[in-house]
């Protein structure tokens, strides 16, 4: 399968756009607030990417999770670098650790988003005549 490069940037545009508005908005949120926040992040940041990419199930999915999955990891970068200079050395691996952990669950939202996206494109698609005219 191919990777769609153009939906996965897009897709992790989106969802980091959405990221720092909710964090402007929602800081010291409580945490099921947050964790519903995250979820519903990674779901549309997900269709975005699926929904651009097109093609099957699989794919959306694939590429749903590929764009939340890579948005996490230059997140976590920024986060354990930020945490290594204000915090110290200690901090930076637990928050480099703990987040590589993380990383299977912010796909999950992305993947679904990725198959919800990737569907309904296929659904908006006009199927192409076959056979002869009459």
């Amino acid at each position: 399968m191919e990777i769609n490069w153009t939906a996965v940037i897009t897709g992790f545009v989106v969802t980091l756009a959405l990221g720092f508005i909710s964090g402007l908005i929602y800081v010291g949120s409580e945490a099921s607030v947050v964790l519903l926040y995250w979820g519903a992040i990674g779901l549309l940041g997900g269709l975005t990417a699926g929904y651009l990419a097109g093609g099957t199930i699989s794919s959306g999915a694939t590429h749903g999770g590929i764009a939340t999955v890579f948005g996490s990891l230059v997140l976590l970068a920024l986060a354990t670098f930020t945490t290594l200079l204000f915090a110290g050395l200690v901090a930076s691996f637990s928050m480099l650790v703990l987040g590589l952990l993380m990383l299977a669950f912010y796909a999950i939202p992305g993947a679904l988003g990725g198959v919800v996206g990737s569907w309904a494109k296929h659904r908006r698609v006009a199927p192409e005549p076959s056979g002869t005219r009459a």
